[in-house]
């Protein structure tokens, strides 16, 4: 049996390495097909004890628009950020191709990022949390509505 669809998670321009090697981590415990970085280097972190780049894919990007020209063909970019446009995330149907961009720490998605996102996600509560937590609440939240289910 073949799941129908894939998703990816990522951040932009993120500040520390503990946080997406922690976030890559529940990643690969819940099944993402690939990871990726804008703004950062690729560089191994003892967070990641599960060693997530060993079995799935690590994308390094410049910048967005590095990133963003190459994107997955009919792959809907999902941003995580605390915006009036965005929708609570318990409200939220998945598409089956997905990449999800988290924000910086401190500054969070950028315009030229939510302008070039399809649909925009926030978690419930009036102040952002911690970018790996909030970004392994999405993906638990994914694993529950869409990964649970096998496509034949």
């Amino acid at each position: 049996m073949k799941r129908n669809g894939y998703y990816g998670i990522g951040m932009f321009m993120p500040k520390t390495e503990t946080n997406y090697w922690t976030l890559f981590r529940t990643a690969h415990i819940l099944g993402a097909d690939l990871l990726f970085l804008i703004g950062a280097r690729f560089k191994r972190h003892s967070a990641d004890t599960s060693k997530a780049y060993r079995h799935i894919p690590v994308y390094s990007y410049t910048d967005f628009q590095d990133f963003n020209s190459h994107r997955p063909y009919n792959c809907k970019l999902v941003g995580i950020e605390l915006t009036e446009e965005a929708i609570e995330i318990s409200n939220y149907e998945h598409p089956r191709r997905a990449l999800y961009l988290l924000g910086a720490e401190d500054n969070g998605l950028s315009r030229e990022c939510l302008d070039n996102c399809q649909e925009i996600i926030r978690l419930h509560g009036e102040m952002s949390m911690n970018v790996s937590v909030a970004g392994s609440i999405v993906l638990y939240d994914r694993y529950c509505k869409v990964d649970k289910k096998i496509y034949i």
